[in-house]
């Protein structure tokens, strides 16, 4: 049975999980630049307005498609602090299933974009392109191991979570909200904004407390860092769990409830970056012929079966 997440109703408005990740691709086209930065380095074309700003060019939100404005506003107007407390008490347990790494990469396939006319790439598929390129590059094992793994917490759509509880770009909850998060007026809506406690620069949080100690918006780097935080080094485990925090590693927010981990840390999550966006094509992997290298490579670092 395959399910199809890509109806617009029951908060699904995206018609594939793949067009958040390709609005972000855009917002952040030049790899380790800020939004503000890859507007400001994208040329001006001929017969130009000198009078324009160049971030004007090219307004990834002013020209986000509906679905995906609709994907933001119900992401910023639901994901409160209570939400994402109440998220960790639902899924952190564990106790869904037991399944090995490779097995849930095929679960996984039942998640289909079935509207996207321009690719049959299973879930499977995406996550060997990631992988491989790290391969190429002759990165370490376990690095290529985390991309494989990276975006397995997507199952989460599995078991009925809404896209926008499943994806998109992570941020603190409990705290004020940086106007650096994209689409930040969309947070008028949520609950916390009209919370004082909350919309303060620490909210509920000490300065410097580390990042392990917020509550970020629920999604799927949470939950898949969770799944695999006894088996990967902390590289790793940093890159799962902070790959979409785009506030932190690419726009340089946050940085007052980081600890000396999380900065030493943020390196290797900005260095995993670029595999996560930009190394997706349309090109299929073997997966038949690649099973017996990542079956290997599982068995190095994760048991037969684990917790999900």
């Amino acid at each position: 049975m395959s399910i199809d997440t890509t109806t617009s109703g029951n908060g699904q408005p995206l018609q594939s999980l793949d067009e958040w990740e390709d609005f972000v691709k855009g917002r952040y086209s030049e790899p380790g630049k800020t939004a503000e930065e890859c507007q400001q380095s994208r040329k001006p074309t001929v017969g130009h307005d000198p009078e324009k700003k160049q971030s004007e060019f090219r307004n990834y939100e002013a020209d986000a498609r509906p679905t995906v404005r609709e994907f933001y506003r119900l992401n910023h107007t639901n994901q409160t602090h209570e939400f994402a407390m109440a998220k960790r008490r639902q899924f952190l347990g564990l106790d869904r299933m037991k399944m090995g790494v490779w097995e849930a990469a095929e679960y996984l396939n039942q998640l289909v974009d079935d509207s996207d006319p321009d690719t049959d790439m299973s879930q499977l598929e995406h996550l060997l392109q990631t992988a491989e390129q790290l391969r190429r590059d002759g990165k370490p094992r376990w690095m290529i191991l985390t991309g494989f793994v990276h975006d397995l917490g997507k199952i989460l759509c599995l078991w009925g979570e809404p896209q926008w509880a499943v994806v998109g770009d992570t941020f603190p909850t409990g705290c004020a909200y940086s106007r650096k998060i994209v689409f930040p007026d969309f947070f008028a809506a949520n609950p916390d904004s009209r919370d004082a406690r909350l919309q303060t620069r620490n909210g509920v949080y000490e300065e410097g407390c580390g990042l392990d100690k917020v509550a970020l918006s629920w999604g799927h780097d949470e939950y898949i860092y969770h799944v695999c935080k006894d088996y990967l080094p902390i590289e790793g485990l940093y890159m799962l769990r902070y790959h979409s925090f785009y506030p932190w590693h690419r726009e340089n927010e946050y940085d007052h409830l980081c600890n000396d981990d999380d900065r030493r840390l943020l390196s290797a999550v900005r260095d995993f970056n670029p595999y996560d966006l930009y190394t997706k094509s349309h090109t299929k992997p073997d997966a038949v012929a690649l099973r017996p290298f990542y079956e290997d490579l599982i068995r190095e670092f994760f048991p037969e079966k684990i917790r999900w």
